[in-house]
């Protein structure tokens, strides 16, 4: 591991909550690990990921694909990583880095950085992400010597790193996003997610779906889902953690966290990942974060698809700036798809790139160059949420 340049904050732990909550990761590390849900990403003779991933997916909601993404790329990802760092803002709204250059994203019309505060929920009991997180997560104290706030998303990392557009147009991740999205698939957003050591903050329970829940043709694949790849691992203290099964239906999370007691929902298991490993996850499924009390920082390359039926002529706005999916837009940000492929194509020139249907015809429009960069400037303002 690099030396990153993060905050290095003083020990800390869960205060009066800490009994508690080592002994729910402890259980929930062991309920995870048995489930049966992770493995290698198998294919079949027909290229078609292994029937009982795609079963095993179905029933949990997720899964732990192991030993995706090799140590080569996971050092590109880092020294990507190392850089990006190296220009964030000193401050929220700050112009400047740390070196006194112009601060990463400062150039751009979109919200790139997501601060918050250490160890504390900007979400939870609040209207914000239209109120998609009901419940506020128990809040540690930080270390004495933390900062007022920390970096812990780096939105639209594609127009800044060619690691993570590589990754994104991994074949065999793309194959499988095609098995259960169709090949018409589309992507809706990405993030760099950096859950920092001692300090990163929680992210309440929700689900990510808003728009599709009421459909009458509604089923568990209707508000798609995200691929989460690590790079350095991560566990019950810095991870993900998913109620399996919660998937298939619109769940009641002031009624569950009230039943329980805490936010520690009692069903839930952490996403356990080693280096390189690649989490799927619907986004219908209940999830959250807890407040990173640990001394492993979490990186995670975050991307995601959705079938196209699910997004053609959806307004995806609201009242205040009405915006409807429709074949241009799709097809504008589509086109990340096809950049991805051939900045990997370049990389790796011995692996079989994907192939990507919508764009298929028009493979020599979509070439990475230094040029292209600054085409996808600001691309994700058309991000498709639902």
């Amino acid at each position: 591991m690099a030396k990153l340049p993060l905050i290095d904050a003083s020990e800390v732990d869960y205060g009066s909550e800490q009994v508690a909550m080592a002994r729910y990761r402890e259980e929930g590390m062991r309920r995870a690990l048995a489930l049966g849900n992770r493995g290698q990403l198998r294919f079949d003779a027909s290229g078609r990921p292994d029937r009982a991933i795609l079963d095993a997916y179905s029933r949990y909601g997720f899964y732990v694909f192991e030993h995706v993404i090799e140590q080569q790329e996971l050092d590109d990802i880092e020294r990507d990583l190392v850089d990006l760092l190296e220009r964030l803002p000193v401050a929220p709204d700050a112009p400047l880095d740390r070196h006194g250059r112009p601060a990463l994203g400062a150039d751009r019309r979109g919200h790139q950085i997501v601060w918050v505060k250490p160890l504390a929920d900007p979400l939870g009991g609040t209207t914000r992400a239209r109120g998609r997180h009901p419940v506020k997560m128990f809040e540690p104290t930080p270390p004495a010597n933390a900062p007022e706030h920390v970096v812990q998303q780096i939105l639209g990392p594609l127009q800044f790193s060619d690691a993570c557009l590589r990754v994104c147009g991994h074949p065999k991740l793309l194959a499988l996003a095609e098995a259960v999205n169709g090949a018409d698939m589309t992507p809706f957003h990405e993030a760099l997610w950096v859950k920092q050591a001692r300090l990163g903050g929680s992210v309440a329970w929700h689900q990510d779906g808003y728009t599709h829940w009421d459909a009458p043709d509604r089923d568990e694949h209707t508000h798609g889902f995200s691929f989460m790849v690590q790079l350095y691992g991560c566990d019950a203290a810095n991870g993900l953690w998913v109620v399996p099964g919660s998937h298939r239906a619109k769940a009641d999370i002031r009624a569950l966290v009230a039943a329980a007691g805490s936010d520690r929902l009692p069903a839930a298991v952490p996403l356990v990942c080693g280096p390189g490993d690649v989490a799927m996850c619907s986004r219908q499924a209940l999830h959250c974060s807890f407040a990173n009390t640990s001394d492993a920082v979490r990186v995670t390359v975050n991307f995601g698809f959705h079938r196209r039926r699910s997004i053609l002529g959806v307004n995806g706005g609201d009242a205040s700036n009405p915006v409807v999916f429709d074949d241009a837009r799709i097809r504008e940000r589509s086109r990340l798809i096809a950049y991805a492929i051939d900045a990997r194509r370049q990389r790796y020139p011995t692996e079989t790139p994907y192939r990507y249907a919508p764009l298929a015809a028009e493979t020599e429009r979509y070439r990475w160059t230094p040029e292209t960069k600054d085409a996808i400037k600001d691309y994700n303002l058309l991000d498709l949420f639902i």
